[in-house]
């Protein structure tokens, strides 16, 4: 529990941190604070990670359960409609693939065979 709590407040503190890097790292020492504060939460002593996580993680990811819940719902029906919506366009766009070439191979089949002459043709054994 001590393990997933930390990687999840420090999965957040890395989101924040994508953003709020290029704002405020001309701070001074903001590199050694940002590394004083990954130690903080990291620390059995200190245990930061626990203590954010019991005071503002939990109760937010508590009071929007319902709103999650529905959100992944909506994304989950959505993404099997995507997933059968680009897979019959994936079927179409191969079939339609295939019959091209298809066309393609017989043109260049009887391009070919018109090159040769009767006498050519003759010599082919029937296996017929």
């Amino acid at each position: 529990v001590r393990w997933m709590m930390y990687w999840i407040v420090f999965a957040l503190f890395m989101a924040t941190e994508t953003f709020t890097d290029l704002l405020i790292s001309w701070f001074p020492f903001y590199y050694e604070i940002k590394t004083a504060f990954v130690i903080w939460l990291l620390s059995p002593y200190t245990r930061g990670a626990s203590l954010l996580y019991r005071k503002f993680v939990h109760p937010t990811l508590s009071r929007k359960e319902k709103e999650i819940d529905t959100c992944i719902t909506r994304t989950r029906e959505r993404g099997c409609e995507m997933l059968v919506h680009f897979g019959k366009r994936g079927l179409n766009i191969a079939a339609t693939a295939a019959v091209q070439a298809a066309a393609k191979s017989q043109g260049a089949l009887a391009g070919r065979l018109r090159s040769f002459s009767m006498q050519d043709l003759r010599s082919i054994p029937d296996e017929a």
